[in-house]
């Protein structure tokens, strides 16, 4: 399925103003798989239980971030396909590319868990479905 950059970015900015101030990534995620899917466009497994979901986090550097977010997708039973990470002085950022087919849990469980690892270290992490990842990069 190809959509155009145009048709992308429409979307994108269809998304933000019927969102409003409400427009956060998430809100904005979930906007657009909705309008993809009920265009027949796209189709997302409902339950977001297979394929691969992209895992991006930073904020300030503290011991153990890495250890953190890999051991909850561990317990998770998540597959890390890659990873990338950088430490600038004192700024922490990490991308990764996750299989999450062989999770009990769906996307959205296992968004919970990040969002609680996040909240302890203190610092950002989104994860998102690699189609919507790309969609939403590509504007």
């Amino acid at each position: 399925m190809n959509l155009s950059e145009d048709q992308i970015r429409e979307l994108a900015i269809q998304a933000v103003k019927e969102l409003g101030d409400k427009a956060t990534p998430e809100a904005v995620q979930n906007y657009i798989e909705n309008e993809l899917a009920k265009s027949g466009k796209v189709q997302f497994n409902k339950n977001n239980t297979s394929g691969r979901v992209i895992l991006t986090s930073f904020g300030l550097n503290a011991t153990g971030i890495v250890s953190s977010i890999t051991k909850t997708l561990s317990d998770c039973n998540c597959d890390i396909l890659d990873i990338s990470q950088k430490i600038m002085q004192e700024f922490f950022t990490m991308i990764m590319m996750i299989d999450i087919s062989n999770s009990e849990k769906d996307l959205k469980d296992i968004q919970e868990e990040m969002n609680r690892i996040a909240e302890s270290l203190k610092v950002k992490i989104y994860l998102q479905h690699e189609d919507v990842f790309r969609f939403m990069h590509r504007i």
